[in-house]
């Protein structure tokens, strides 16, 4: 009986290893230094900062006089979180909301040369609503929109990866 189960555990590594299966790995960049615009108070752009920073091949540089000339620019030009009605019973009493994160963001040299066009990413998710349990919802609505932000910068740093010639 133990043979079996070894000699189908060793098939099923073989079969992973022979079709060319691999844990994703972080994106490759045509660039080594980037310069991030964005609000003052924007968690998204310092989100994307870490990332960019923990990937290894990328420098973020800041818009100081000591720093060298970035080899491209990302605009963040804008962020929105909207929180839209969606559900409501026969009483008129909200049942469901539909939670929606967007931004909007460009790429260029700073020669002014466009590498990305003004480009909107989009995440929703939806929420149930009920008045007797009110706090535990906005921590899951919280919890909801930091996902949503991980999701944008996940999609964010494979977009700046498809960038291949500056």
């Amino acid at each position: 009986m133990r043979h079996p189960r070894r000699l189908f555990l060793a098939a099923a590594g073989a079969l992973l290893a022979g079709c060319g299966f691999q844990l994703r790995q972080p994106p490759s960049f045509a660039f080594s230094t980037i310069q991030v615009f964005a609000g003052q108070n924007s968690l998204l752009a310092d989100e994307l900062r870490r990332n960019l920073g923990s990937a290894g091949t990328v420098r973020v540089v800041q818009p100081r006089s000591g720093d060298p000339v970035p080899d491209v620019v990302l605009e963040m030009l804008s962020e929105q979180r909207q929180k839209v009605v969606v559900g409501v019973n026969a009483a008129g009493q909200v049942r469901e909301f539909q939670l929606r994160s967007l931004v909007r963001f460009r790429l260029s040299t700073p020669r002014g040369r466009e590498l990305i066009p003004a480009t909107e990413l989009l995440q929703q998710r939806d929420i149930s609503f009920n008045e007797s349990a009110v706090l535990a919802k906005e921590t899951e609505e919280a919890l909801l929109f930091r996902d949503m932000q991980g999701d944008l910068v996940q999609q964010l740093m494979r977009r700046l990866g498809a960038v291949k010639a500056l």
